[in-house]
């Protein structure tokens, strides 16, 4: 009678909570992809928490989660009045930003969190003007689908920068889920080599690669044409006799036309209107070799860490639901790493690393000088000189007075020494190789066949199918069975985000990006 009169012990009664510090990372994560209460606390015992050891309530979360200063919107209050200061500064460097990507700026950018409604209230108090100024651009439209996560990865050359500031940008991205997995700044993108290293530098790094790369034609893609498919012929020898890259003809790679299409409303704008000061100042010419050489010494590797701050925002922000295209709904990131908790088919391939070095050492060896930031002498110099001038932080406040510092010194340096002398002699070859006539050549693997289906298959309903299951057939019934089970098995709202679509959860890509109402404030 006795022992019916005891309490039932609750699974976490008398176990500890796990310590903040531990928590800290994951919380952080979750709390920046706009996760609630509930949510995070459902993906730290799912993923992160051994609840053998550890128990942990929705309450003591709450309290763990503000002790580590990750407060919630209303409790941070914020006003018109107290985000203006932080929109100000950001505006330098994102003029275009709208209401959503505003938003996450603040929260990114400054670790504030604030409601639309209070950013709105300020785009129509202090920069009406803006509202009404912004205009969209569109593209022809026509539709492409792709199975699932890491069914085909889409890259791209951005050369907006390239003639005007001697900056080449590259990307390349996983369209089905919305991830970035690389976003480069370099002095030249049209150098296979190169772009090989990009590839091969993430799949290393991730240690998986995709069914099938997607580019343009062009020299610039044969490398990683001809290195994807010998990975995946030298781990699957069935395969061999079929090139494992997409051509997008015509001009039709428009997932990646959009990334960058984002990035010029984004992030480009503040950063052009830095770049154009050195141009209409006369202080650079990007064909001038003493100057192009300091110039990518202290601009690009700034630069690229704004990208990388940028990529890592997109990656962790969830996208507006498209009622035209079939995607899961989610944070890019959350996607990507929980792949199974959005009912998403994952066709990512485990890479040997003995692979990844024979087709580094064919194609990129690391000697090549097209990996040189600048030749290594000038960078011994001009190391040295950064140094004498106490080794300050380049930023957008600094960079052109360290420019100018730096250039100075090679000019005290040449009076006395003469350097200009020899200087097209010893490093000459870096402004021939920035220019898009050198291409570093790589011939396309001879004999191989091109996958079925692509762009030359369009079905009646205007989509056809990019990617590389069933050799480019797609999916059969044994993955429809299984992507069936994945979503009767899936928890609803996991993660926040709803998959959105049909029972089959492939994905449609339109080229056409989605006409929004430019009367919306929110959207400008």
């Amino acid at each position: 009678m006795s022992n019916e009169l005891e309490p039932v012990r609750q699974l976490n009664q008398y176990k500890p909570a796990p310590s903040d510090e531990s928590l800290r990372p994951h919380i952080e994560k979750y709390w920046r992809q706009n996760m609630s209460d509930i949510q995070m606390l459902a993906l730290l015992k799912k993923h992160h928490i051994n609840l053998a050891e550890y128990g942990l309530g929705i309450r003591t979360f709450r309290k763990i989660r503000e002790r580590l200063g990750f407060v919630r919107t209303r409790k941070q209050g914020h006003t018109v009045e107290s985000i203006r200061p932080h929109i100000i500064k950001l505006r330098v460097t994102y003029p275009k930003a709208g209401g959503r990507e505003m938003v996450n700026l603040l929260k990114f950018e400054e670790r504030i969190l604030v409601s639309r409604p209070v950013v709105m209230q300020y785009f129509h108090l202090y920069e009406a003007h803006q509202v009404r100024e912004r205009r969209r651009g569109h593209f022809r439209r026509k539709r492409f689908w792709a199975a699932g996560a890491n069914d085909l990865w889409a890259m791209d050359q951005h050369d907006k920068w390239k003639y005007k500031f001697g900056l080449a940008l590259h990307s390349g991205i996983d369209p089905f889920l919305g991830l970035i997995h690389w976003m480069n700044i370099w002095w030249n993108n049209s150098n296979p080599r190169l772009i090989l290293k990009y590839y091969l530098d993430v799949i290393e790094r991730l240690g998986f690669m995709p069914l099938v790369m997607q580019s343009d034609p062009g020299n610039e893609n044969t490398a990683v044409a001809n290195g994807h498919t010998l990975i995946r012929h030298h781990q699957d020898p069935n395969l061999r006799g079929k090139l494992q890259h997409r051509w997008m003809r015509e001009k039709k790679n428009v997932t990646s036309e959009i990334t960058w299409s984002q990035m010029r409303r984004r992030f480009t704008p503040g950063f052009e209107n830095l770049l154009d000061v050195g141009i209409h100042e006369g202080w650079y010419d990007p064909h001038i070799l003493l100057e192009a050489l300091v110039f990518r010494w202290v601009f690009i590797p700034w630069l690229q860490a704004e990208l990388d701050a940028y990529q890592h925002r997109i990656n962790n922000t969830r996208k507006r639901h498209d009622r035209n295209k079939i995607l899961p709904n989610g944070v890019p990131m959350h996607m990507f790493e929980y792949p199974e908790d959005y009912a998403i088919l994952d066709f990512k391939i485990k890479v040997d690393p003995a692979a990844i070095s024979m087709v580094r050492k064919l194609y990129a060896p690391p000697t090549l000088q097209i990996f040189e930031l600048v030749p290594p002498d000038f960078n011994i110099l001009i190391s040295g000189f950064y140094s004498n001038i106490g080794s300050p932080s380049v930023d957008r406040e600094s960079c052109w007075d360290i420019y100018l510092l730096l250039l100075s010194k090679f000019r005290e340096l040449d009076q006395i020494h003469d350097v200009d002398l020899s200087a097209d002699e010893k490093w000459g070859y870096t402004l021939t190789q920035a220019a898009d006539e050198y291409k570093g050549e790589v011939e396309l693997l001879p004999g191989l066949q091109e996958l079925r289906g692509g762009d030359g298959v369009v079905g009646e309903d205007g989509v056809y199918y990019m990617g590389g299951v069933n050799g480019g057939n797609g999916l059969d019934d044994g993955h429809q069975a299984q992507l069936n089970a994945m979503i009767n098995d899936v928890e609803p709202d996991v993660g926040g985000n709803d998959i959105e679509g049909d029972d089959e959860l492939f994905a449609w890509f339109s080229d056409e990006e989605s006409p929004e109402d430019f009367n919306n404030a929110d959207m400008w």
